[in-house]
């Protein structure tokens, strides 16, 4: 009998699985090991990253009635192709693939990447994608070279401390206004919905518990007219999801530059506090984060107005959370959006790789939806859910 046929792949089972699965994730590293890499604390819900998606499944992997490895997938609508803003398609996202260090290499992270697509295709699934460090050669070559993936996206990871010593002063000629849900979702669904990935159930990201708000900012004098659609020619808006409530995160390895760093700034900022030096948090212990979505400006001078929405989400981090210690966002690699958020580079990631695969052929799937996969072009755009973070 081989390898593979002792493996057991099935469901999770929070009863019986929770506490396997959780000492499996400690012993898994996640991010490439010669930088930094993260832990996550799932504070005893392993299932936690995926629980607010439309559609979810976790599978284990067990030998001899130990746990061996792990994945996990979700579902929704999305769209996904930008010129087509009606051409939905249902997507699955594989996450949180782990396999433990002494039973890597025989086929484990396959069986459990095979299974998950097979749930994708009996639920109608168009296409499988899955985000990993650009660098991660084994999980490309697992998912490219074995299963078919191909390069997809090259978005940028965008992360900025939050410096609790520090507010940010908003500039008086900026008006920052918080909108009601139905009046983000209209305004998402008008300006953004022909984004790749935007999801057609943008209603629920709104209205889960964990999305604390959407805001706009536009000159100060002018007048945003939601219903009437009388916007002003520049304004900015963002959305903030409080993933902190979700999980941890706890630096596991770090750079002896970023560790002298890290010391050296809390002490300037301790006793030279005029000069407003900016401070890296301890990120050593564990700590929360808020994660920016649906980011979006019109307008020619917008730049300055996500610039001042960013110095917002900062001060309402700083005063509203005792343990978020930075701001994530993620935008489309050649996103000009990027210029105008804060970020640190020492903490970003440039190039996050996400890989796609078609599960129907090209009869069950619509010409653009054809093209999606055969031409693997840079976006203008792309609509992170952060439900998937």
């Amino acid at each position: 009998m081989g390898f593979e046929q002792l493996i057991i792949i099935r469901s999770y089972d929070r009863q019986s699985d929770r506490a396997q699965v959780e000492d499996l994730e400690r012993r898994c590293e996640v991010g490439p090991a010669e930088r930094v890499f993260l832990f996550t604390d799932t504070m005893g819900d392993p299932i936690c990253r995926i629980r607010n998606s439309p559609m979810y499944k976790m599978l284990v992997a067990e030998l001899d009635k130990e746990l061996v490895g792990v994945i996990q997938g979700s579902i929704k609508v999305v769209t996904v192709h930008r010129h087509h803003p009606k051409d939905l398609a249902r997507v699955g996202y594989i996450l949180g693939l782990r396999v433990v260090p002494l039973h890597r290499r025989k086929g484990i992270g396959s069986s459990l990447v095979r299974r998950l697509e097979e749930w994708f295709i009996a639920n109608d699934v168009d296409y499988a994608y899955m985000a990993t460090e650009k660098d991660n050669e084994a999980s490309v070559k697992l998912f490219a070279n074995k299963f078919g993936y191909i390069r997809f996206r090259t978005p940028a990871i965008l992360v900025n401390p939050v410096n609790i010593n520090h507010r940010f002063h908003i500039s008086s000629n900026v008006q920052i206004v918080e909108l009601k849900r139905e009046q983000a979702e209209f305004l998402y669904r008008k300006y953004m919905s022909s984004l790749e990935f935007f999801p057609n159930d943008i209603d629920n990201v709104l209205g889960n518990k964990l999305s604390l708000g959407t805001w706009v900012a536009f000159p100060r004098g002018e007048s945003f007219g939601i219903s009437d659609g009388q916007v002003p020619s520049n304004w900015a808006m963002v959305s903030v999801w409080n993933s902190g409530e979700l999980f941890k995160l706890r630096l596991g390895k770090a750079p002896l530059s970023c560790l002298i760093y890290t010391k050296s700034s809390r002490l300037m900022d301790k006793f030279f506090p005029c000069l407003k030096l900016p401070s890296l948090p301890d990120f050593f212990h564990p700590f929360g984060f808020y994660f920016m979505y649906g980011v979006h400006q019109e307008g020619p001078m917008s730049g300055k107005l996500v610039r001042s929405l960013c110095q917002f989400v900062h001060n309402m981090a700083k005063n509203k959370s005792k343990d978020c210690k930075v701001i994530v966002t993620e935008v489309g690699g050649n996103d000009k959006l990027r210029h105008h958020i804060p970020h640190w580079k020492l903490l970003s990631c440039p190039e996050d790789l996400w890989c796609i695969k078609a599960l129907k052929s090209e009869e069950e799937r619509s010409s653009s939806l054809h093209e999606l996969s055969k031409t693997p072009h840079a976006t203008r755009a792309l609509f992170v859910d952060p439900r998937e973070v």
